[in-house]
Parts: C-alpha cells; sequence; structure tokens
C-alpha cells in the first residue's frame, strides 16, 4: 500500500482540469498524480517545475534519458509507466528499453550513448566531466543538453517521491527485466 492513501474519483472540478491536461482521453490518472494532488501546494509545484511536456529533445531521446534515470534509481514505478506508454513512440526495441535497466551499451547511436554516459555520470556523480561535454555537444545543442540535465533532475525527484511512497505499480505499466 502507499504511504499517503490517494485521491478517489470524483475529484474536485480543478484537479479533474488538470488530470484531463496531463493524461490521455479516458486514462485514469496515475497514483503518482493522484496521491501529489491530496496536497495543492505539491501538486502545483510539481506541474509547474515538470517537464511533461514537448521539448527539444525527440520523443526517442527524452525517453531514453528518462528510462535510463528511473532504472538507476531503481523506480520500477516511473520507468514502468514510461515504457508501457511511450517506448513503442519511441521507436525503443525490446533490447533497448532492457538495455536501459541494465546498461548495456552496444544497440545504440553515437549520439544516444552520449545521452546515457550524461544520465549515469549525472546520477553517479552529480556533474559532467570534460569528455561527457564533449561528447553532448558533439551531437546536441545547448538547448537539448539543458533538457536532458533537468530532464535526469526532475525524473530523480519523482524517483525519490515514487520510491519514498511505495507506490504501487500500475497494473498496465512493464516491469523491470528479470
Amino acid at each position: 500500500m502507499p504511504r499517503i492513501a490517494p485521491l478517489t474519483a470524483p475529484y474536485k472540478d480543478d484537479v479533474q482540469k488538470s488530470f484531463d491536461a496531463i493524461m490521455p482521453p479516458g486514462a485514469d490518472p496515475l497514483v503518482l498524480f493522484r496521491t501529489l494532488a491530496t496536497s495543492d501546494r505539491h501538486w502545483r509545484k510539481f506541474r509547474a517545475g515538470s517537464l511533461l511536456d514537448r521539448g527539444p529533445l525527440s520523443l526517442r531521446e527524452r525517453e531514453i534519458v528518462i528510462d535510463r534515470t528511473c532504472a538507476l534509481a531503481g523506480c520500477e514505478y516511473e520507468w514502468g509507466v514510461h515504457v508501457a506508454i511511450f517506448a513503442g513512440p519511441a521507436r525503443l526495441t525490446e533490447k533497448q528499453v532492457a538495455a536501459t535497466v541494465s546498461g548495456e551499451r552496444g544497440c545504440w547511436t553515437p549520439a544516444e550513448l552520449a545521452l546515457l554516459e550524461a544520465v549515469d555520470a549525472l546520477h553517479a556523480r552529480a556533474t559532467l566531466d570534460e569528455g561527457e561535454w564533449t561528447a553532448l555537444r558533439a551531437h546536441y545543442e545547448e538547448d537539448q543538453i539543458l533538457e536532458a540535465l533537468l530532464l535526469c533532475g526532475f525524473y530523480r525527484t519523482v524517483a525519490y517521491v515514487s520510491n519514498g511512497l511505495a507506490l504501487p505499480l500500475e497494473p498496465t505499466a512493464a516491469r523491470f527485466p528479470a
């Protein structure tokens, strides 16, 4: 059981509108969203500081960053949600999805490898060395690098919240590979 009980329907009008804005039509709001929405302040801050919209990275690049960040943080909840919803549209193969957890590097392009190395460095050291920065700059513009850095930080926060609250896995979400 989660450590904070998530909201249940029916939701207040403003909360329902915020769910409708970020969930596909007809989809139930995620447990994470329903739990954060128990606090008006924290739900508002989460949405204001989030990166739930399209940014300068492609969907594929974005998902590689998010999936690896969540996997490194041991957050099966958020990793599974993203894999279930976005792996197909992002054209991630089963091998690549598994590699976001295992760290295997043989299935990525040089640009994708630069992203993965940056994610791993940020997770391990909270910084990039000159080689990692140079590799990113060889493939990405500054706004794309900023997006990757912010995605790493944001989804690390999501992992802290999801893991700290012991959120139950979404029924339709993917599971970490064995």
